[in-house]
């Protein structure tokens, strides 16, 4: 992905809509051709793909002009949407919940203990069925097993909690929850926070082995251009505002996150790369 190439694609084409994953509407932010480049013709697009900060998202709304922003979620094994925001809808619900389900498509959210469906405002895994599900893993029926099961219920591995008014909002990975000392920690909450300083233009927390608490968080974090900060600064800046268990133990500034080539982050590249860094003994 290149920002320069797509902000001279809106400026010179007069595109009207603009599809991409967060990690690219932040690069286009940051490039120094955003400022010179015409928005004008714009009007809509999806920014969906991994965590969509609503900041972020509004910030593409006014910025960008793409007053009709959405987000999709699914995964690939739905091919590869479930639900789906609404152009009509106000902004607020469009940037905060992944909007509500394609018609002939059943969603909902389940104790992933239990597989008992859970009320609306209580976090779960979120499944779904329908036509849009894959038949399964080409020759890996174990695989399929371990993703549909035998009411054909596709589970996503992430968690999410239903809105009264029917939408959905996704809060984490499953694999990717930090259990600290038996407190359940979501790392899209504490990146969300941190996103508020004025200091940060990215961040990804995931968890890393730790003796007494069995994980701790360790936060990735990118500065804005000419910006210094210190491990010593965000841990006061958490403490401030959050829960103190919730402030990350660990931070890493780094210049960019491992993705692959579809601008997604590889949080488990993350882990591993941490835990080196870090000089973490696992035990192994």
């Amino acid at each position: 992905f290149s920002p320069k190439s797509s902000l001279a694609c809106v400026n010179d084409e007069h595109i009207t809509c603009f599809n991409g994953v967060p990690t690219m509407f932040i690069a286009m932010f940051n490039h120094p051709d955003f400022a010179k480049t015409d928005f004008s013709y714009m009007r809509t697009g999806i920014m969906a793909g991994a965590n969509c900060p609503a900041d972020l998202m509004r910030r593409a709304a006014e910025e960008m002009n793409m007053r009709e922003i959405i987000s999709v979620y699914g995964q690939t094994e739905a091919s590869p949407g479930c639900t789906m925001g609404e152009v009509n809808e106000d902004i607020d619900h469009r940037v905060e919940t992944v909007g509500s389900p394609f018609p002939g498509v059943e969603c909902k959210v389940i104790d992933p203990e239990t597989g008992e469906e859970l009320p609306d405002g209580e976090s779960g895994e979120f499944v779904a069925r329908g036509f849009n599900i894959m038949k399964g893993y080409y020759k890996m029926p174990e695989a399929t097993a371990q993703a549909i099961d035998a009411d054909g219920w596709l589970h996503s591995g992430d968690i999410c909690c239903r809105t009264p008014d029917g939408y959905y909002k996704v809060t984490g990975r499953l694999k990717d929850m930090i259990i600290r000392g038996g407190e359940n920690l979501y790392p899209r909450e504490i990146e969300e926070f941190y996103l508020t300083n004025p200091k940060v233009r990215d961040v990804q927390v995931v968890g890393v082995p730790d003796e007494r608490y069995g994980e701790e968080c360790c936060a990735w974090v990118i500065l804005h251009k000419g910006e210094t900060a210190d491990e010593a600064e965000m841990k006061e800046y958490g403490n401030a505002s959050i829960a103190r268990h919730k402030v990350p133990r660990y931070f890493l500034f780094v210049s960019e996150f491992p993705m692959n080539a579809a601008g997604k982050i590889l949080k488990y590249k993350m882990r591993d790369m941490s835990v080196e860094m870090l000089g973490i003994k696992t035990g192994k």
